[in-house]
């Protein structure tokens, strides 16, 4: 039922992901460029959201573009190999500098608690510290590349001790060296290795980019490594791009369950990936979240509640908790995000080498994208590997969805007998057959 209030239904509808999110640890990322652009305050505030929802955090941010301005303004011209500044001692005094800037500008921003602001009464305590290990990059292509660095290690013990008291943790885009000296790191670098160091549950980039998109411009909602590698061979060096999806594979290549592309552009971006189904971004993930499987004994909450509408509407005849138990071994399902929003099941018949295609089913709010077609597909590869040589179905509403997959008309004389026998003739279902032969 609509409420007056759209927020009170969202707020229903993030229920699952509150409970799914408390004591979880995600790693954020904040390109300079957002806090460049008046983005730092709202962000701010929806990391506080987090935090008080339980969310163990480790927020790094990015400090590109005020480092940019700074040399500027000193008249100070950066060398640019691969991407990466040649940070000589003239340009690390800037980057120290306005690192320790933003630090401390976030560190205020997060203890602000006046009345009438989003984090009155909430009470945050920000640490930073040398918590990032790193090494020089050292000589490169005959270019020396000074005080620019990348990670050694990440003290994960460290950090999880600071998270376990309750702390968000804040890392700059800095490592420190076992001989003292300061380097200046790739931010999306520091996030990836602290993801996986601390095998976070997500990394989130905060970028320019509101995901990725194909060549058509539909944004692709999930890639795994493996789609999304042409896309960032394909980016200029050192480009936002380039190294957000190096982040992402990376860390998705050694266990962190997803990674999230998303725009700081956005206002509702973070809080929209993480308490929708579908989010609004990109994710990067090893394992795909809308899969197709066996149904088991602990999807049947899931049968029932995307079976109702339709049982309701007369679509599908209604089936009790017992009957999906007893049949549940015949069902597939596709499930997403924990969601069930398709199934279907294959009942055989085997003395008369057919089966039964049935309980044809996908959620109001994802059809469309030839999910039926999928189960379908799915069910008659089962069949044909178990020797059946025919489908048939019995439809009141979806007709013509089996003839465009290649079923056609039959009579009652084309059922197995025992299917025959239990033909309800006050729903006068249309029969269906299709060979498989």
């Amino acid at each position: 039922m609509n409420t007056r209030f759209p927020f009170v239904d969202w707020f229903r509808n993030s229920s699952p992901y509150i409970n799914a999110h408390r004591g979880r640890t995600f790693v954020i990322l904040i390109e300079g460029e957002a806090m460049a652009n008046g983005r730092g305050e709202q962000l701010i505030q929806d990391l506080a959201l987090l935090h008080t929802l339980g969310v163990r955090l480790v927020v790094i941010y990015g400090i590109r573009p005020q480092v940019g301005a700074a040399l500027d303004a000193a008249g100070i011209v950066a060398e640019r190999h691969a991407g990466r500044w040649v940070v000589d001692h003239a340009i690390m005094r800037c980057v120290e500098r306005v690192a320790a800037e933003q630090r401390l500008w976030l560190e205020a921003r997060l203890s602000l608690g006046l009345p009438n602001t989003p984090l009155h009464g909430v009470e945050l305590t920000a640490v930073s510290g040398n918590l990032v290990m790193a090494k020089p990059l050292g000589v490169r292509g005959g270019i020396d590349f000074d005080h620019s660095g990348e990670v050694r290690r990440v003290r994960a013990a460290a950090i999880e001790s600071l998270l376990d008291r309750g702390t968000l943790v804040v890392l700059p885009p800095l490592g420190f060296s076992s001989t003292g000296e300061v380097f200046d790191l790739d931010a999306a670098e520091v996030a990836q290795q602290a993801a996986v160091a601390l095998k976070a549950d997500k990394l989130i980039l905060l970028g320019e980019a509101d995901g990725l998109r194909d060549d058509s411009g539909a944004l692709q909602r999930q890639l795994t490594p493996g789609d999304a590698r042409p896309l960032g061979e394909a980016a200029a060096a050192g480009s936002e791009l380039a190294r957000h999806l190096a982040a992402a594979c990376e860390a998705a290549r050694h266990g962190v369950a997803r990674t999230h592309l998303i725009s700081w552009h956005d206002h509702d971006a973070l809080l929209g990936e993480l308490f929708t189904r579908d989010g609004v971004g990109t994710m990067i993930t090893q394992h795909r979240y809308e899969q197709l499987r066996p149904a088991g004994l602990g999807d049947i909450a899931g049968l029932l509640e995307l079976l109702r509408p339709l049982e309701e509407r007369g679509m599908l005849v209604a089936r009790s908790r017992e009957r999906l138990e007893h049949e549940i071994d015949d069902y597939l399902v596709i499930e997403r995000d924990g969601m069930i929003i398709g199934c279907a099941a294959l009942h055989a018949f085997n003395d008369a080498a057919m089966a039964e295609l049935a309980c044809v089913a996908v959620h109001d709010d994802y059809r469309g994208g030839a999910r039926g077609a999928l189960l379908l597909a799915e069910l008659e590869r089962r069949a044909r590997r178990d020797g059946i040589a025919a489908l048939f179905a019995l439809t009141t509403h979806t007709a013509h969805w089996f003839f465009e997959h290649g079923f056609g008309l039959a009579d009652i004389e084309s059922l197995p007998p025992l299917r025959r026998e239990a033909y309800n003739y006050a729903r006068k279902s249309k029969i269906l057959v299709k060979s498989l032969n």
